[in-house]
């Protein structure tokens, strides 16, 4: 709770009020105060709006509000995070800016995430979610940092292409665990803190993508990734990217790329592991598809993602659900008014994905997990998963892509128990308690058994 004040456009009496969760008039308490106290007069040099509501007026939808901050008035409102997660991602990551540099990476990031290069690489997504799914089998595993390696090793994939240097992947995924360990602890840079522990590994990071760098242009390497995208930019005046921006950005879309998709993936799990009539519904469509594979014979199909109608709607029903990403930060560029209500310029303002996802006017029983609202579509403004506007995530179909491949290998091959009485961790974003430990064991199919070894076997071999 933040105490400042919060102006009405148009007002003239001297009120402060301490801010909530909204703007709304019911949840702003206004204090009067007499005009000559000096405090009420005083302007405030920061706050924090936490959504805005829709009673500020009854005619307006929380839709509505989210929209005007990141689509329709998104120049008033810049993206802005605390000083501490600049520090370990970079301050030339993408989703720190806005406006001509914003663009720009966005349409890098975009051009190494194209359908062309997501087509090419389903058979190597695939040999990574079998050799995961594999080592899972008669074992309990902590779900969520099991699912952290498979998202990382794609993230990789994107990033760097095939890195046949191992040595170089073992360090970057031992660096990039300590800085996510760290991300979200309170910034205290003192030896031996979790938050120093990530400034360092950030340190290290920056010296591994550095020789990888070296060595590809050792090599004269010229490769369609995002680290190929980068090096090779250059803008209308001849200018390249810097070293710093390079790297701010490979560190930048590899946090983005690795935590929230494990943590989906994390959920979905769940999901359908209370859901038996869902999951049986998914297991017949993705058994047809392996039998029409020659019984996992071949590898799967860019066309064959594209049509798993079932297990899609479950996945977006998972990202409404979970709501992982739960909010984005914004911070009013001027003083904005909205509705009557004055935001003034400093003020962060950070739109509420999940009021919105789990909201019954937008989607009945919210709370209960119903892939088949997805049947018939859904009202504009009220499914923003991946963000909205310009900010949007530019990696949302190598998202969808890597769910896809994971849970037809997942439903296939394998049952599953989840382990403990539930619960939810905010870290902060959600996650089942524990990270879900749950038992899997593999459903034994002697089809399945070469087309397996012979992708495991492709994967290991490009470890060597």
């Amino acid at each position: 709770m933040y105490q400042g004040p919060s102006r009405w456009s148009g007002s003239h009496s001297s009120t402060f009020h301490v801010c909530t969760t909204d703007l709304s008039p019911h949840a702003v308490r206004q204090m009067s105060c007499p005009p000559s106290d000096e405090f009420c007069r005083r302007p405030c040099p920061s706050a924090t709006v936490t959504g805005l509501d829709n009673e500020i007026d009854s005619g307006i939808s929380p839709r509505g509000s989210e929209r005007f901050v990141l689509v329709t008035q998104a120049h008033l409102f810049k993206p802005t995070y605390p000083q501490s997660k600049e520090k370990l991602i970079g301050p030339s990551a993408l989703f720190f800016h806005q406006n001509d540099y914003h663009a720009q990476i966005r349409r890098l990031v975009q051009s190494s995430l194209s359908l062309d290069v997501n087509r090419n690489l389903v058979p190597d997504i695939e040999a990574i979610a079998i050799s995961l799914l594999d080592s899972w089998s008669g074992k309990v595993v902590n779900t969520f940092y099991e699912l952290k390696k498979f998202t990382f090793d794609v993230a990789v994939l994107f990033i760097f292409g095939r890195l046949n240097n191992h040595h170089h992947k073992e360090l970057l995924k031992e660096n990039y665990y300590t800085l996510d360990k760290g991300y979200n602890s309170f910034p205290t840079n003192l030896p031996g803190s979790s938050y120093n522990k990530s400034v360092s590994a950030r340190r290290r990071l920056s010296l591994i993508v550095s020789e990888i760098i070296k060595e590809r242009e050792e090599k004269s390497l010229v490769q369609r990734d995002l680290l190929g995208s980068l090096l090779n930019f250059k803008d209308e005046k001849g200018q390249t990217l810097t070293h710093n921006q390079i790297v701010d950005n490979i560190i930048g879309v590899m946090f983005a790329a690795q935590d929230t998709t494990a943590r989906l993936l994390t959920w979905m799990i769940k999901y359908l592991h209370d859901d038996s009539n869902t999951r049986e519904a998914i297991q017949i469509e993705q058994k047809a598809i392996f039998e029409s594979n020659d019984g996992g014979n071949r590898t799967l199909s860019w066309a064959q993602t594209r049509n798993m109608p079932l297990t899609s709607r479950a996945i977006k029903e998972s990202l409404r659900m979970a709501s992982i990403i739960s909010f984005t930060f914004r911070e009013a560029v001027e003083d904005v008014e909205y509705k009557g209500y004055l935001i003034p310029k400093g003020w962060k303002v950070l739109p509420l994905f999940r009021n919105i996802h789990h909201n019954p006017d937008f989607f009945v029983d919210p709370h209960k997990f119903n892939p088949s609202r997805f049947e018939l579509g859904i009202n504009p403004n009220t499914f923003m998963p991946f963000g909205n506007g310009l900010h949007t995530c530019p990696g949302n179909e190598v998202a969808k892509l890597q769910m896809l491949i994971f849970i037809h290998h997942l439903v296939i091959k394998f049952r599953w128990e989840v382990e403990g009485s539930g619960g939810v961790h905010y870290d902060p974003f959600p996650i089942p308690q524990r990270g879900l430990p749950a038992k899997f064991w593999k459903e034994t199919c002697s089809c399945t058994q070469g087309r397996t070894s012979k992708l495991v076997s492709r994967e290991e071999s490009k470890l060597k």
